[in-house]
């Protein structure tokens, strides 16, 4: 049965504040309580937690970057190559902490609440996700909720980062990993000057038998805001066609001349989507297509990384820079 805890009181907020009170003085430097305003309400935390949840993707990876192994996290339901529910990535600092995999929750149906419950944390992180009202509500019961600043699945990895640590009562940490990843990147991409300037466009999963609709995914998304962390830029024509809270767009291949301007395509698929991209009459006419000056990721874990997360970025980032950087030179 759900037990009610320090609920968190809902108030219409499609914006995010944190602030701390001084009521009570933490050894860290952090004050008591903390209060996060977020779009599904506001959340009080009154002493520092340390029995850590999190549900939906990846927000367990910022305890875990910051050195703490949550009690419970959501299971990989995309891009797990061994099956396991934990990318390599996550693998690879639980054995780094020395930690036995936690709790995986089992989210294919939604929030398993009975689960989450039954971890018994002290603050539950969801600052990337989907949650409803109703499952924020339900989740509150057991435990404070962070959740997301804006709009569903919405919060970029720095936010991802900034909300979760402060949830934690580690704000200044969370922004010491921010700039480590920052000059990760930036030593990085340094080393591709070719990706300066371009134009990139993430395309959606498309089937090679039917390409009359080209779907693709709007600068409002994680994967197309992380262009810009790597020197990209998004053409006119997406921005012009990302509409205000949409994720994701779709255009009929006749109008595929609105995209000339994109230099760059990134799309999940396998080589017969490449081929069949470049020899159907419509799409042929992009110019990424004709020059192919496209990235095909998987549903392996590179694929899965190119939605940046905490951990999957130091993880990915060679590998995908590199692959942009190619596609870049064809575009030339």
């Amino acid at each position: 049965m759900l037990r009610f805890f320090r609920s968190s009181v809902p108030l219409a907020a499609t914006w995010l504040s944190i602030i701390a009170f001084s009521y009570a003085w933490a050894g860290d430097g952090t004050s008591y309580p903390i209060v996060i305003k977020h779009a599904l309400g506001t959340t009080t935390i009154a002493e520092k937690p340390e029995r850590v949840a999190t549900v939906a993707w990846a927000n367990h990876e910022v305890p875990l970057a910051l050195g703490i192994v949550p009690v419970g996290f959501a299971a990989a339901n995309f891009g797990d190559d061994d099956g396991d529910g934990v990318l390599p990535w996550v693998a690879e600092k639980l054995a780094e902490l020395g930690a036995d995999k936690p709790v995986l929750f089992d989210e294919g149906d939604g929030i398993d609440f009975e689960a989450v419950a039954a971890t018994n944390p002290d603050v539950i992180l969801a600052s990337y996700s989907g949650l409803s009202q109703t499952d924020y509500d339900t989740l509150s019961q057991i435990a404070p909720v962070v959740a997301y600043p804006e709009s569903a699945w919405g919060t970029d990895w720095r936010e991802m980062i900034r909300l979760n640590s402060a949830g934690l009562g580690m704000a200044a940490e969370g922004e010491t990993l921010i700039a480590e990843i920052e000059a990760e990147i930036d030593d990085v991409v340094a080393g591709y000057p070719d990706l300066q300037g371009k134009s990139a466009m993430f395309i959606t999963h498309l089937d090679a038998t039917d390409l009359s609709t080209v779907n693709f995914y709007t600068t409002n998304d994680t994967r197309v805001k992380f262009f810009a962390d790597l020197g990209l830029k998004s053409p006119k024509s997406v921005v012009e066609a990302s509409a205000p809270g949409r994720f994701s767009g779709a255009i009929s291949a006749e109008l595929i001349d609105a995209f000339d301007d994109v230099d760059i395509v990134v799309t999940y698929g396998s080589r017969e989507l490449l081929d069949a991209l470049a020899a159907n009459p419509l799409t042929s006419r992009m110019p990424a297509v004709a020059n192919d000056a496209v990235v095909m990721l998987g549903g392996d874990p590179l694929g899965t990384a190119a939605n940046p997360t905490p951990l999957s970025i130091s993880w990915v980032l060679k590998d995908y820079v590199a692959l942009l950087a190619g596609a870049a030179r064809h575009s030339q």
